[in-house]
């Protein structure tokens, strides 16, 4: 087991002690993926991934430039845009990136100081600071620029009683599949290029007064032929979590390099989605055709009682049963977690999802690094960009 993972957490905890948030996040707001077929990618995740029709903006609404479908479930809400005419803007996102999360936003009580605070310490704007009205009250949206063209969207509403925002109706729908458990956005990973993770740990501590409470070198995270780094940065209440990696010198191409390569530059990573129960829920997204990476060997589910010691006794899991859906498990001095990665959702080898279940460990599986990077590689290996 890690003893950094939770030591590394409580330092956390003592950083923030009597501090004063300049930032004060609420949590994830929603996630706004820039797509090329709004209406079919609604379909994929609610049959895939079990979410439900939520709102609507498009023609019907009187939007003209773009459509965006809503999905939802539990706590999580899925934005689906796509531009309605060859002039959008949208488009040369979607040309050079393909499909990927363009918003990442963020719920704050007051979007204007949030707007103010982060430009004055250097982030470069996206969206002034707008009121957003309707019959139900009025949103107050503001947006800064994170790695890459993806931006952070703060969103105040406590003045709004609507559905969504102003401008969508609510989506109904005869077909809602039943949902898979999926509770909470518990992370969000960005993928940076060579030599750019210090730079933008150093923005995320400097413009959002988060903090880097832990990382993983090239010594932690590499397997034969590949290496990467990793920071975690989190904000004051620790609702919000973002790691980023970068490359790092190996003997053949990492999945970072691959997927800088293939998205065109930095963006987001992979949506590491919480559930309670992680054999159910993958269980139904398998059945549902979710297509995850391979398993790892024999050994790995072998090792797991050494790996996990004491919290063995508090496993309630089957070993054969998580081997059986290719489930990985780790464990610090807090507790264990269960995660298991998507292969990518669409045709670039990039956006992917991670599903998690914590019983109590707050690391991010970095016993799993290997066993994980490795599974990888075997289909880096299959497309030919290894």
């Amino acid at each position: 087991m890690s003893k950094q993972v939770t030591s590394v957490n409580y330092g956390l905890e003592k950083i923030f002690e009597g501090a004063q948030d300049f930032l004060p996040l609420l949590g994830t707001d929603y996630v706004e993926f820039y797509v090329g077929n709004a209406k079919q990618s609604a379909h994929y995740y609610k049959t895939a991934f079990g979410f439900q029709s939520y709102a609507y903006k498009g023609l019907e609404t009187g939007s003209r430039d773009h459509v965006s479908y809503v999905l939802k479930q539990d706590k999580i809400k899925l934005v689906l845009t796509t531009p309605l005419n060859s002039q959008s803007p949208i488009n040369q996102h979607l040309e050079k990136h393909g499909d990927g999360v363009k918003v990442i936003a963020l719920w704050v009580e007051d979007a204007t100081a949030a707007f103010n605070e982060t430009t004055q310490r250097g982030a470069k704007p996206f969206m002034e600071p707008t009121v957003e009205k309707d019959q139900f009250g009025e949103v107050v949206r503001s947006g800064i620029y994170t790695y890459g063209e993806t931006v952070h969207v703060f969103v105040e509403r406590k003045n709004y009683k609507g559905l969504f925002l102003p401008g969508f109706e609510a989506w109904t729908s005869d077909y809602n599949p039943e949902p898979v458990g999926l509770k909470y956005i518990d992370h969000m990973v960005g993928n940076v290029g060579w030599g750019e993770m210090d730079t933008w740990v150093k923005w995320y501590e400097e413009v959002m007064g988060f903090v880097n409470f832990l990382s993983f070198d090239d010594k932690q995270i590499h397997t034969e032929y590949s290496a990467l780094m990793s920071k975690v940065m989190s904000n004051g209440n620790g609702r919000i979590k973002f790691p980023i990696n970068e490359p790092a010198e190996a003997a053949k191409r990492s999945q970072i390099e691959e997927y800088l390569d293939f998205y065109e530059g930095p963006g987001v990573q992979h949506l590491a989605v919480a559930t309670d129960d992680i054999i159910q829920t993958v269980a139904q997204l398998k059945a549902r055709g979710v297509e995850f990476l391979p398993p790892p060997p024999q050994a790995y589910y072998d090792d797991i009682p050494r790996r996990l010691g004491t919290h063995m006794d508090m496993m309630k899991e089957d070993i054969s049963k998580l081997q059986e859906l290719s489930i990985l498990v780790d464990a610090d001095e807090e507790g264990y977690l269960l995660q298991i990665f998507t292969k990518p959702v669409e045709d670039r080898p990039t956006l992917f999802f991670e599903i998690i279940q914590r019983m109590g460990a707050k690391g991010f599986g970095a016993g799993n690094f290997k066993a994980l990077f490795e599974s990888i590689e075997r289909e880096q290996a299959k497309r030919g960009t290894l």
